[in-house]
């Protein structure tokens, strides 16, 4: 008897006595689940999310916290350009820019007689750059062509330098720090077509896993390291990023 044969009456003697010992096996639900095209094959798009942040303090007071001098920002800007090789599905590229800066003139925290922190010219600055890889799927909602969810996979590599330092004069303390990370998560978000080209983004911050490593460098003598590992599946609506996309 051929192999083939064999294998052919193997099979159905599995199949029968799968019956035989569940005859009620529970029959598998049809969601009338549609695939329609939302986005089509052939299609590029590119877009970007830009975000600025100041404050700007003088003597506040705020319950414990006193006599607050400070001055800072952030900035982040990241554009990003993809290839829709089937329908309702890209992958693309995306490279990002991130600048933090503080100017802590003075703070102090005044929690009683006996716990008082204070703490003078404090200065730190960091530039971060990232690159990104993605893969990104569309589903429409309902039969609408205008709104649509999505869910973007990533794998981003990140290196930032900056430095921090306290005091002045003979009190100076300053620390060079570089950092690289690799992260690997996930980006859920909605999408709204404005126009036929061009479309409005609201989407998380990155769910996944993380790992960093930093190396310090402080009064060009000490070295330190850290490593920190993570994994976030936390959906955290301060991370909440609206940008524009537009489709060629």
């Amino acid at each position: 008897m051929k192999a083939k044969t064999i294998l052919s009456l193997l099979l159905m003697l599995c199949t029968l006595t799968a019956t035989a010992i569940n005859p009620h096996r529970v029959k598998r639900i049809d969601r009338e689940i549609q695939k329609y095209v939302f986005i089509p094959k052939g299609q590029w798009m590119a877009g970007g999310v830009i975000s600025y942040s100041e404050h700007d303090e003088s003597n506040l007071n705020f319950l414990v916290l006193k006599n607050i001098d400070a001055l800072g920002y952030d900035f982040k800007v990241s554009p990003y350009v993809g290839y829709f090789f089937h329908d309702n599905m890209a992958a693309g590229f995306r490279m990002a820019y991130n600048r933090t800066y503080l100017d802590l003139g003075s703070f102090d925290l005044n929690l009683g007689e006996d716990f008082n922190i204070s703490l003078e010219d404090v200065y730190y600055l960091e530039h971060k750059y990232e690159a990104s890889a993605f893969l990104r799927t569309y589903m429409p909602v309902g039969r609408s062509k205008i709104f649509g969810l999505f869910n973007e996979c990533r794998l981003t590599y990140g290196y930032a330098r900056g430095k921090n330092s306290t005091g002045s004069g003979t009190q100076y303390d300053g620390t060079f720090e570089t950092s690289h990370n690799l992260e690997i998560g996930f980006a859920p978000g909605v999408t709204a077509f404005v126009t036929d080209w061009s479309a409005v983004e609201v989407s998380m911050g990155v769910m996944g896993f993380d790992f960093k490593w930093v190396d310090q460098k402080t009064n060009q003598i000490e070295h330190g390291k850290r490593r920190v590992s993570s994994g976030n599946f936390k959906i955290n609506l301060f991370s909440i990023n609206i940008g524009m996309t537009f489709y060629l």
